[in-house]
């Protein structure tokens, strides 16, 4: 009912959206006569209207090339493994010379497409041969081909990783800390040979119960019970996973809006204003962020339950009772993955601690192999993408590979 019911509002709103459209094509035409500025105020108002949903399909990456040393280097993407909820994407360079270091990116799988890291991928692409965890959007994956929990997840890492075969790294942004942390475990009590020679943790809840947040304690607020009640809803049946029960994208970003409800509303009053005053430069850039932002995808109703249950409510990797099918995951069996753990000084949702808490778990690791990095003055979003995590956080991620080559 409830999917249904933001499906039939969304249509609803496509007419004025769509004559929202219309003016502003209008304007295009009609060329320099546009300038003036009471029309330019009204057509700042349409574009506004043109842009308020959201999009359920993965967005463009944007990244036709990258800086390696001196030199402009052509980027193509191509997918090595498709697996029903998630590809593994390789950012493919031509002729870059000696090869480059293997690093799986671990995308999290929390409501947005894998784009979200478009700027870790960039920065990444210097240094490095790219991977990626691509996510599919769960209400466009048939229900033919299964379900999807937070157990596959895992599998998926780890399916990844021995496609990327021995002496790869691997780098985790937020809620995939704790799923990755368990992979490489299993892998190491294994012998897996895949298993990478580094781990780098960003902003993830690997033990929730140091320094809670807002999400923790929404998290904890209610049973897991009312989660499936209230949040979960079954997609429509025009869509390809039509029946699928899921956790709505379009909820998550709902959440995350209203955490800043006042930047949000702000950043949107300047960008009518940007547009008002003709400033398209200044525009495009907070349009390009919520094009993003507003890009959501459904999870699956197991998975997005599983990791409430497992992750923020019983903390059960920190308290070393997680099981994955069956079997006890001891991340005390890593000793030959170096680890580093990256946390932002302003953090609201995986407060500083929280990610550190990997080192405690990884016992076993000497202490040549455990860095810890907090970067002073970042947020969340700062810890992995903006100036500071291209400029400082980027340094110790790529020092590491290096060492461990």
């Amino acid at each position: 009912m409830l999917y249904a019911s933001y499906q039939g509002l969304s249509d609803a709103m496509e007419p004025l959206r769509m004559a929202a459209r219309m003016a502003l094509a209008i304007r295009d035409m009609l060329g320099s006569a546009a300038e003036e500025p009471m029309l330019r105020r009204g057509y700042a108002l349409a574009d506004l209207v043109a842009n308020s949903r959201c999009t359920h399909a993965r967005p463009d990456f944007h990244i036709g090339s990258v800086l390696v040393g001196n030199r402009e280097v052509a980027v193509r993407e191509e997918v090595v493994t498709s697996l029903p909820f998630g590809d593994l994407l390789h950012f493919v360079k031509d002729d870059v010379g000696a090869p480059q270091p293997r690093m799986l990116v671990v995308a999290p799988l929390s409501g947005h497409f894998a784009t979200l890291l478009g700027d870790t991928v960039r920065t990444l692409l210097r240094d490095h041969d790219v991977y990626l965890t691509d996510w599919k959007n769960a209400r466009d994956v048939p229900l033919s081909a299964g379900s999807f929990g937070f157990e596959d997840y895992i599998d998926y890492v780890i399916h990844f990783l021995q496609d990327l075969g021995p002496r790869s790294h691997l780098l985790a942004v937020c809620q995939p800390c704790v799923p990755a942390l368990a992979a490489v475990a299993l892998m190491a009590e294994d012998g897996d040979p895949a298993q990478p020679r580094t781990m780098t943790l960003m902003g993830g809840p690997v033990d929730v119960r140091v320094s809670p947040t807002a999400v923790n304690d929404l998290a904890n607020s209610k049973p897991l019970a009312w989660f499936e009640e209230k949040l979960i809803s079954r997609v429509p049946w025009r869509h390809a996973g039509g029946g699928r029960r899921v956790y709505p994208g379009f909820l998550q970003l709902t959440a995350f809006m209203s955490m800043n409800m006042e930047r949000h509303t702000e950043q949107h009053r300047r960008l009518y204003q940007h547009l008002a005053d003709g400033q398209e430069i200044e525009a495009a850039r907070i349009k390009d962020f919520y094009d993003e932002y507003f890009a959501v995808l459904d999870l699956t109703a197991e998975f997005y339950l599983e990791t409430v249950d497992i992750v923020f409510q019983r903390a059960l990797l920190a308290r070393g009772e997680m099981t994955h099918r069956g079997r006890l995951v001891r991340p005390e069996t890593i000793q030959r993955t170096a680890l580093l753990t990256v946390e932002g000084e302003r953090d609201d949702i995986c407060a500083v601690g929280q990610t550190a808490a990997a080192h405690i778990l990884c016992s076993s690791l000497r202490p040549h192999l455990k860095r810890h990095h907090l970067q002073p003055g970042v947020g969340h979003y700062g810890v992995f993408s903006g100036r500071k995590w291209e400029s400082q956080v980027y340094p110790q991620v790529r020092n590491l590979v290096l060492a461990m080559a």
